[in-house]
C-alpha cells in the first residue's frame, strides 16, 4: 500500500523506486487532510525520486550548505564587497531562520513566514527583498549542484519607487564654497562627474587626462578593497572646465597614485570622508547630505539642462535605463518632444513604400 493512516491520525506515504539496480524505499509522514491529498503527496514524491531527486539523507542542512555556497560560489563569482554582504545577510538573517532546515524543507510557506518575521522586526521591503535574493540564489546554486530537486517560488515584496535628494544649482555652488580647502576638489569633482564614492576613493592620476579633459573610471574601492566599478565596466567622463581648473594644481602631488588620499598616500575610507562633507553643509547652511546625493545632483542637473537620458545613463555607468529613468521627470523637454512627434504628416515607413512601388511595377 502506497499510503496508510497511522494510529496518531497522520497519513504516511510508502514509496519504492529503482535506480538502476538500487532499490530505494521512502517511508514518512505526509501532511494531508484526507486520503486523496495523501495520494497526491505520494505521487509528487515518487515523481521527484524517479526524476533523480537526491534522497533526504543526502540533502544538506541549510547552515552547512550556506558555508559551502559562500566559500565556493560567492568567492569566485562576486566582488569582495558583495561576498561580505552575503556573509552578513547569512549570519544575521538567513541562518537564524533556516539554519536547522534541510534544503528541501524550505518551501513557499517557510519563506512567507520569514518575510512576516522580518516585517515585524521593522525591516523595509527593499532590505527584505535583498535577503530573499541571497536565499533564492543559494537555493538555485544548490539545484545546479544536484543538492536540491527544484527551487521554491519566491514572492517578492512590493517596493515603493525610490526617492532621492539632490542639490539645486545654487545649493551646489554654496556647498563647494563652504568646503574645506583640502576637500573642495573632491566635492567639486563628485558634483561634476557623478562618480560613486568608491570610484572617487579608487581614482588615480593615471585615470585623468587634463589636456584632453577626460577621466576614466576603472576601479572602485569598497571597505579598503579595490575592484572594478559597480557594473564591472570602465567608462569615460568628460571633465568640465572648473573640474580641470581645480585638479591642475594638485596633479603633481602624487603622480601615479591616488587622486584623493592621506598625505602619506594611504587610501581614504568612507569614515574619513563623512565629516568633511557634513562640515561643508553646515558652513553652507544646507541640510546634511551624503556623498551619493552629489551623484544624484550631477544627474539631476544634466536632466534639467536637457541632456538626453541615454547620455546620462552612460555617464553614470547604469547597466539599465530603468535606473536612469528616475531623473526623467526633471527633463523639461521629454514629454513635449514626445508629443511633437505627432505634429508631422503621416508617412509610410520606407520599406512599406518600396514594397508598394515594387508591386505596382510588377503589374
Amino acid at each position: 500500500m502506497s499510503v496508510r493512516r497511522r494510529k496518531d491520525g497522520r497519513w504516511q506515504i510508502d514509496i519504492v523506486v529503482w535506480r538502476g539496480k538500487e532499490r530505494i524505499r521512502i517511508r514518512r509522514a505526509a501532511y494531508a487532510r484526507n486520503r486523496s491529498e495523501a495520494l497526491e503527496r505520494e505521487r509528487e514524491e515518487r515523481a521527484k525520486l524517479e526524476a533523480g531527486a537526491p534522497l533526504e539523507s543526502a540533502i544538506p542542512l541549510f547552515r552547512h550548505f550556506a558555508k559551502e555556497f559562500l566559500d565556493t560560489y560567492a568567492v569566485t563569482n562576486n566582488k569582495p564587497s558583495e561576498v561580505e554582504t552575503k556573509r552578513t545577510t547569512m549570519r544575521l538573517h538567513l541562518n537564524p531562520e533556516f539554519g536547522g532546515f534541510r534544503l528541501h524543507e524550505i518551501g513557499p510557506l517557510e519563506i512567507e513566514r520569514f518575510k512576516a518575521k522580518q516585517i515585524v522586526k521593522g525591516l523595509n521591503p527593499k532590505t527584505i527583498n535583498n535577503h530573499l535574493t541571497v536565499l533564492r540564489r543559494m537555493l538555485a546554486v544548490a539545484c545546479e549542484w544536484k543538492k536540491l530537486a527544484y527551487v521554491p517560488h519566491v514572492r517578492w515584496l512590493r517596493v515603493p519607487a525610490p526617492e532621492f535628494d539632490f542639490l539645486t544649482f545654487e545649493e551646489a555652488a554654496r556647498l563647494v564654497a563652504g568646503a574645506d580647502a583640502a576637500w573642495r576638489a573632491m566635492i567639486l569633482l563628485a558634483l561634476r562627474t557623478g562618480l560613486r564614492q568608491g570610484e572617487l576613493l579608487g581614482l588615480k592620476w593615471d585615470d585623468i587626462d587634463l589636456v584632453a579633459g577626460r577621466l576614466m573610471v576603472r576601479r572602485s574601492a569598497v571597505r579598503g578593497v579595490v575592484g572594478t566599478p559597480k557594473n564591472g565596466k570602465s567608462r569615460e567622463i568628460p571633465l568640465s572646465d572648473d573640474a580641470i581648473a581645480i585638479l591642475r594644481p594638485l596633479s603633481s602631488r602624487f603622480p601615479g597614485r591616488l587622486v584623493f588620499c592621506h598625505e602619506d598616500a594611504r587610501m581614504l575610507t568612507k569614515g574619513d570622508c563623512k565629516h568633511p562633507l557634513w562640515r561643508a553643509c553646515r558652513k553652507a547652511g544646507l541640510r546634511q547630505v551624503g556623498w551619493h546625493v552629489l551623484r544624484h545632483t550631477f544627474a539631476s542637473h544634466l536632466a534639467m539642462r536637457g541632456v538626453a537620458l541615454k547620455a546620462i545613463q552612460e555617464l553614470l555607468g547604469h547597466s539599465t535605463m530603468e535606473m536612469t529613468m528616475r531623473y526623467a521627470h526633471l527633463s523639461p523637454d521629454v514629454r513635449r518632444d514626445a508629443v511633437r512627434l505627432l505634429d508631422g504628416p503621416p508617412t509610410a515607413p520606407p520599406i512599406v513604400q518600396d514594397t508598394i512601388g515594387a508591386r505596382s511595377g510588377e503589374k
